[in-house]
């Protein structure tokens, strides 16, 4: 198996980066192929905790290069603090790559970002305020800035001054907000893009290099399929593709490039902001899956909806995702229920229906189908085998497997690299 693409198949914050970080041990290159800085991934090793919101996952393993690829929007004051850190942490950085083709977050997206959830009200997407949308928007609109652009000063000083026209002319007569300096704004970020110049490359060309050579290319995609722009909640999506399909346009890479597609998922649902959400735990149970997991935005310190592993979610994403197994993360957190729920069909206006509809007045109808398994009472986060799992787990993790066609290849027992159960070697075919 030479490459394997990684994706959230639930609503994201689903513990990526700890199975990126874990493959990307045996992989060459690591890849990033969508989101922006609002995507966090935490990564916890050899007592050590890192939370990545730009940089691959792979950035820790000194041998591997780490690709931010051309689907990627990058806020360039957010990449060159999160080099600082990780350059603190004595984590060599020298093996980073970003993409000449990917489009840049700027202040006035920030700044528009947040003036537009303002002006939604109650309608509000419930966005990271991280410039995200508005910068897809104006890829989308052909006036993004790249990073090729951000390097040839005279290019970069035209565009920018051409896209504060139409952003001050929002600000000021529908925002009420003020106007952006073209100096300013010139001047801070041509300086930033002297910094970031070193690593900037056609990585297109890179990827299809190593997957030539038949080498081990892991594709990391940042949210979940269920925040897909196209096949997710929409419109409580994110601005990109986190599908598979994604890894293609945002890499730069064929369709003969993907062998391998892994959905990450917990063993319950959660998601941030707002959209429907069918099994939405509002009880003690909730509050006390929240808390023992610590669900909280890696970026924002946002409270996690919580809810119970949804299978019907979890179908609609392996079919538009091209899923064919699982990984599965934070068993651990279950210990100590008497009563584990999987919602496994919905039930639309007295009728039991097993897709997710696309009407979010149809969503707000569903109530979801349960199927209730018992629990377990032992502490898990010291087993290393499938067989030291007692039974009502295993039970658990064979029923995961039935109600979403899916077979499990990990199972986290605990946040560190080293608290995973192997089923199965995801780079052996």
């Amino acid at each position: 198996m030479s490459s394997i693409v990684i994706m959230g198949s639930q609503w994201g914050d689903e513990g990526k980066g700890k199975m990126t970080d874990y493959l990307a041990q045996d992989a060459d290159m690591v890849v990033r192929f969508q989101g922006g800085n609002n995507a966090g991934h935490t990564i916890t090793f050899n007592g050590n905790t890192y939370k990545l919101q730009l940089v691959p996952s792979g950035i820790f393993e000194p041998s591997k290069v780490n690709i931010i690829g051309n689907g990627v929007v990058v806020n360039p004051q957010a990449l060159l603090k999160e080099l600082q850190i990780l350059k603190k942490a004595h984590v060599d950085t020298s093996n980073l790559k970003i993409s000449s083709r990917a489009h840049l977050i700027l202040p006035y997206h920030i700044q528009l970002d947040i003036s537009q959830e303002k002006q939604r009200g109650k309608g509000k997407v419930g966005t990271t305020h991280n410039g995200i949308g508005p910068a897809y928007m104006d890829k989308a609109a052909r006036i993004g800035i790249r990073m090729c652009d951000l390097l040839e000063k005279d290019t970069f000083a035209a565009k920018l001054k051409e896209n504060l026209v139409q952003k001050n002319a929002l600000f000021t007569k529908i925002y009420d907000e003020k106007p952006f300096d073209f100096d300013e704004l010139f001047a801070q970020y041509y300086e930033y893009g002297q910094q970031l110049k070193p690593y900037v490359t056609d990585t297109s060309v890179l990827v299809n290099q190593a997957l030539e050579k038949h080498q081990k290319v892991l594709f990391e995609g940042a949210q979940g399929v269920m925040l897909d722009l196209d096949h997710g909640t929409y419109p409580y999506v994110t601005s990109s593709n986190p599908i598979a399909g994604g890894a293609l346009t945002g890499a730069g890479v064929g369709p003969q490039s993907l062998q391998r597609m892994v959905g990450i998922c917990k063993v319950y649902s959660t998601r941030v902001g707002e959209g429907p959400f069918p099994t939405e735990l509002k009880d003690e149970t909730g509050d006390y899956i929240r808390q023992t997991a610590h669900e909280y935005g890696t970026v924002t310190g946002r409270p996690r909806r919580i809810g119970w592993f949804d299978a019907v979610a979890m179908r609609h994403a392996k079919r538009v995702s091209g899923m064919n197994c699982l990984s599965l993360n934070l068993l651990d957190i279950l210990t100590g229920l008497k009563t584990i729920k999987i919602c496994t069909a919905y039930e639309l206006d007295g009728q039991k229906i097993d897709y997710y509809p696309a009407s979010l007045k149809e969503l707000e109808r569903c109530r979801p189908v349960y199927e209730e398994l018992p629990g377990w009472e032992e502490n898990l986060t010291q087993m290393t085998k499938f067989e030291q799992l007692p039974e009502n787990a295993q039970h658990f993790l064979k029923r995961i497997e039935e109600v979403t066609g899916l077979p499990l290849i990990t199972v986290s027992v605990g946040p560190s690299r080293e608290q995973t159960i192997i089923l199965q070697d995801a780079w052996e075919e």
